[in-house]
Formats: C-alpha cells, structure tokens, sequence
C-alpha cells in the first residue's frame, strides 16, 4: 500500500520569508548605487516588462498683452515607459550531510555570501556602465587624475552641472579608491592638540555625498554574462574603461529592482536530490531620462 507523504512546505516558505530581510540589508549596506534606487510610489507597472514614470513636459514665457491677455502654452502629461532587460537568477544545491557536517554554516552562509559577493557587484557594474554610456557626450570627459589636478577636476565638473542648471541639492558623487585618495590628500584639515582620533575620511565634497565604488564596479561598459552549464562563471565582465569618478542627481536616473526572491527547498521537499536547494532571481533595470542626461558627470581614464 503506497504512503502519502506531505512535503513541509510551511517551513521551506518561512525559510526564504526569514532571508528576505536580510537581504534586503545586505543589499542596501553593499550596493554602492541602492542610493539611486526610485521610490516605489513615483513607478507604475504594466504587465510583466514595463516600468511607467510619470513625465510633464511645457513651453516657456510668452509675453503678456494688456489686451488680449495671455498666450496659450502646449503642455505635454503622461507616463513615460521603459521596459525591463535584466532577468538573472541562479540554483545551488548543497548535500543534506555536507551542511550536518558543517553545523548548517555550508548553507547558512550561502545566501549572504552570493549576495555579497555576486548580485551586488553585477547590479552596481550594469548601473554605472548604463549611466556612464547614456551621460550627456559635453559631460564625458577623459582624463589622467592625480593629487594635484583631480580638486580641480570635480570643481570644473560642479560648474558644467551649475551650467546645465542641475540641481545643487541631492547629487552624489561616486569615485574609485584611487580617486577617493587623491581627494583625502587634497582636502586640508586641521588637527587639534591632544587630539588622538585622527580622521580623514571625506564623507560630503562641495555639498555632495561621497560614495567609494570598487575598481572592478565601476567601468564605462561591461558584458553581462548568460551561461547555459553549472560549472561557467556568470556575472559579468568589464569591457570599457576605469571610471575615476561620476556626479550623478538622482532625478537623472530610473532604478528599480521589480522582483528579488530566494526560494528555499529542504532536503524533505527537494525532489531532485537530498540536498539543501536554494533558488534566486532578481528583475531589474535602470535608465537614464532622456531630458536629463545633463545630470550626469563621468570621468574615465
């Protein structure tokens, strides 16, 4: 007489609900770009791909006639779409024994580690090498940065944006750790007697937030990886140039991140092997608006 036995399910559900927070904060504290992410309220969605940002468009000043009164002015409302490209995910399975024998560190550590170590630096490199190839052609510039030139360099860049009238308030600036030493060396500071907490961090430039990006994230272009076998490396290549630093306002850019989601099979419900299974999926995207491309800045080698 065969036996019917039901699969935990409940468990396997509060397992991938009790990670999703902690993803949520690795990603906010690793990702250097999560700064830029869109608030949900300002996006509406339609069906599966498209991202709808509401846009309102109106012609200038018209003179005043003390007779006929006003002169009518066109002004353009609607939802600008954009469609989402990036559908990525993955599958692990680790052996039910292996993770006994690890005191469940094999698996726990898992999910935390290809966070860390895997989305964060593809989602960061696909967003700056996005943003970089959409800036404005005036606003991208080529050039060798040192102690010596790179204060200069960023005022020349503040001004361009002062000039394209980009808002002063709200822009971030993002530099490599090569750059963001040349800027320590730069910035004179006074130290006071006595004084053993010695500190020199720059966290806000001329206004701007600072935010260090790693080299290997930060590139002009980068080839994004789509493997078919288990064993291919994935994630991403760099194929452009070193970005020394970016100025970008966040209301240049649409960042979203639609679906992000483990899901989590105990050994019990794994019905491929006795193995921990851990599936993950992100769906998103990002654009630059195409009336704000000014209110990005790039720096390359």
């Amino acid at each position: 007489m065969a036996t019917t036995v039901t699969a935990p399910v409940g468990n396997t559900i509060a397992l991938a609900e009790k990670y999703l927070p902690i993803l949520d904060e690795i990603y906010k504290a690793g990702a250097k770009s999560s700064v830029l992410d869109t608030v949900a309220e300002r996006v509406r969605w339609e069906g599966a791909k498209k991202a709808y940002l509401f846009n309102t468009e109106m012609v200038g000043l018209a003179g005043y006639d003390r007779n006929a009164g006003f002169v009518p002015g066109d002004v353009d409302t609607g939802w600008e779409d954009y469609e989402i490209t990036q559908d990525r995910g993955r599958s692990f399975m680790i052996d039910a024994m292996d993770n006994d024998e690890t005191l469940g560190m094999a698996f726990g550590t898992l999910v935390g580690e290809f966070e860390r170590t895997q989305v964060i630096p593809e989602l960061d490199a696909y967003r700056f090498a996005k943003y970089a190839g959409a800036a404005a052609a005036a606003q991208v510039k080529t050039e060798t940065v040192s102690a010596a030139n790179i204060l200069g360099y960023i005022d020349d860049a503040t001004a361009a944006l002062d000039d394209a009238e980009v808002p002063y308030e709200g822009r971030i600036l993002f530099v490599n750790p090569n750059t963001y030493k040349f800027i320590k060396g730069g910035v004179t500071r006074m130290v006071m007697n006595r004084d053993d907490n010695v500190n020199y961090n720059v966290e806000m430039f001329n206004d701007m937030q600072v935010i260090t990006v790693p080299s290997g994230r930060f590139n002009t272009a980068v080839t994004i990886n789509a493997p078919t076998t288990s064993a291919a490396a994935g994630g991403y290549t760099a194929t452009g140039d070193a970005i020394n630093y970016m100025i970008v306002h966040p209301s240049a850019v649409l960042q979203v991140v639609k679906h992000q989601i483990p899901r989590i099979f105990s050994p019990e419900v794994n019905q491929e092997a006795d193995a921990w299974k851990f599936d993950y999926r992100v769906y998103h995207d990002c654009w630059v608006k195409a009336q704000k491309t000014n209110g990005i800045y790039v720096s390359h080698a």
